[in-house]
């Protein structure tokens, strides 16, 4: 971990990041991609210690309210965050200043923030989106290995229910002769519908590599599951998009699944969802 002061903090569409890199150690990572410019060690995670003052500037010369989301490149709830507190302090400003808010994560530790996610969803609206990707917790501490298993995330999503939190799930990627079969897609559908969330996010079942995120994906094929990279190879090449051979069968399952449930499962759908700040909300005091 290093500390940097960063210039900015809100891009275009109101996302930030406040960590750049990551040590949750998922093998398909496409933050590691070099088009992303990361310059130094993927897991020496790079801190924006000034973030919370650049969101309060930015937040009060803000004409209108809207949504602030974060988690999109590097997730904000690594372990670093609960010593630094940076996350919790950013909530605190946007509950301070009558914004709503997203975050996309893979962690429990959101959950040590409940009470700030709770109190901006009951003043404006706050959607927490959570990644899931494999039903089987044994192959999701090979994958995921840094980070907590899809269960515990499951938890995670039932107790956002409880208090009335919206939530939408990310699931993706579906790895080609990993996890892409009919039991893991069911497993986690199931999973999202008892926990009420409102969307979930699919691009289809296979996942993207590029340069940086290919090698580092196939060195961990290498180590887990052994010939695998040689088919990879030979069935894709050094395609960007990787689909699934099961795509079509797999897909019939997602839509028709999500349709049954009423689940918003269009990502077009669900970003609009995500990015809608609500006209009537209470005005809070900027003091």
């Amino acid at each position: 971990m290093h500390l940097v002061d960063a210039k900015g903090i809100l891009s275009s569409r109101n996302g930030m990041n406040i960590y750049r890199g990551c040590t949750h150690g998922c093998i398909y990572c496409d933050s590691r991609s070099k088009c992303y410019h990361i310059d130094h060690t993927f897991e020496d995670v790079e801190v924006k210690q000034n973030a919370p003052e650049l969101l309060e500037k930015a937040l009060r010369s803000k004409r209108k309210k809207c949504m602030i989301g974060t988690g999109s490149m590097c997730d904000p709830y690594m372990p670093h965050e609960k010593e630094l507190e940076i996350m919790r302090r950013c909530l605190e400003i946007i509950k301070r200043y009558g914004f709503g808010g997203s975050v996309i994560t893979k962690s429990d530790l959101i959950l040590r923030d409940l009470d700030l996610i709770t109190a901006i969803n009951e003043d404006s609206k706050f959607a927490v989106q959570m990644t899931l990707t494999t039903f089987d917790d044994s192959l999701c501490r090979l994958i995921e290995p840094g980070v907590c298993t899809t269960g515990r995330r499951y938890e995670v999503l039932k107790k956002m229910q409880e208090n009335n939190v919206p939530t939408v799930v990310w699931m993706t990627p579906i790895l080609p002769y990993i996890n892409d079969t009919r039991k893991n897609i069911t497993g986690l559908l199931e999973m999202c519908a008892d926990a009420g969330v409102r969307g979930i996010i699919c691009f289809g079942m296979g996942l993207t590599l590029r340069e940086g995120n290919r090698e580092y994906f196939y060195s961990s094929l290498d180590r887990l599951f052994p010939g695998l990279k040689k088919r990879y190879q030979q069935e894709f090449g050094l395609a960007y998009e990787v689909s699934s051979p099961r795509n079509r069968e797999l897909m019939e399952i997602f839509n028709s699944f999500c349709e049954k449930h009423g689940i918003m499962h269009s990502p077009d759908e669900c970003f609009s969802y995500l990015s809608e700040f609500p006209e009537q909300y209470k005005q809070l005091s900027l003091f």
